[in-house]
């Protein structure tokens, strides 16, 4: 059985915030996490997680790097964030089987 929210259960609000999770990471997400109605939406919910880590690599790349590696990868979680926005279920490479193998979505 898929635990994957079906379009019928997505509201504009949850593709508004699964946007932001992913345009205002790491910061974001852990609002989120303290917004006891937002963090049980299953489609924000599976957006959110994805995108605290994505943002996290991506500050930490960025610092290494001196910012080149950090804007490739906020221009990454813009395209992620436009995908969630369109109501579509995103799959970050190493990042959304981490996830989903630890039961965080």
């Amino acid at each position: 059985m898929s635990t994957e929210p079906t379009m019928s259960d997505v509201t504009s609000d949850d593709k508004l915030w699964a946007l932001l999770t992913y345009l205002l990471s790491p910061i974001a997400p852990i609002v989120i996490f303290l917004l006891a109605d937002k963090k049980d939406r299953p489609f924000i919910k599976a957006h959110n997680v994805q995108a605290l880590i994505l943002g996290i690599i991506t500050v930490a790349l960025g610092s290494i790097t001196f910012g080149c590696l950090g804007l490739v990868g906020w221009l990454y979680q813009l395209y992620c964030g436009f995908q969630a926005y369109k109501g579509k279920m995103v799959t970050i490479p190493l990042i959304t089987n981490f996830v989903k193998n630890q039961g965080w979505a």
